[in-house]
């Protein structure tokens, strides 16, 4: 709330009607909803057609996204890219995107804990002690002889 003086000295309030979150949201500039140029939100076939096209575009985006789970490639950074496209357009997009980024920026201050990188070098050190042995092993059985060669003894 501002207070200050018009022109005939009477005490003028301002009152600040904005919701709790907006200033963050204006700040950022990522307030909810359609991203649509303004002469396609002004018309409502237009406008849904381009809803329809965002749609369609982000469908494959995420359906690429899927098929690159098991096979090489980027699938969670290609899902997210399609999740991205949805989101310039429908809200819940938006808010699935508000809550990843938020927890994996909870996740991140998390493993900057002291606690919990000298557990994770601990962990990632003891693995590979593991993996050494494991190695040390097979050379020792087998040699070095790819496993397709190894004859049956």
């Amino acid at each position: 709330m501002n207070t200050g003086s018009d022109e005939s000295g009477e005490a003028v309030v301002a009152v600040d009607r904005s919701k709790p979150g907006d200033a963050a949201e204006e700040q950022q500039g990522q307030g909810l909803g359609s991203r649509a140029p303004e002469f396609v939100r002004a018309r409502r076939m237009l406008h849904l057609s381009w809803q329809v096209g965002v749609f369609v575009i982000g469908l494959a985006v995420v359906g690429a996204g899927i098929v690159m789970l098991p096979l090489p490639g980027p699938g969670w950074v290609v899902i997210f890219g399609g999740m991205a496209i949805w989101a310039t357009e429908f809200v819940w997009a938006q808010l699935v995107l508000r809550w990843t980024k938020r927890k994996v920026t909870e996740a991140a201050q998390r493993a900057l804990d002291p606690k919990v990188r000298r557990r994770n070098i601990t962990l990632t050190a003891i693995g590979l002690v593991i993996i050494a042995a494991v190695m040390g092993v097979y050379l020792w059985k087998f040699g070095f002889e790819m496993p397709w060669k190894i004859k049956d003894q």
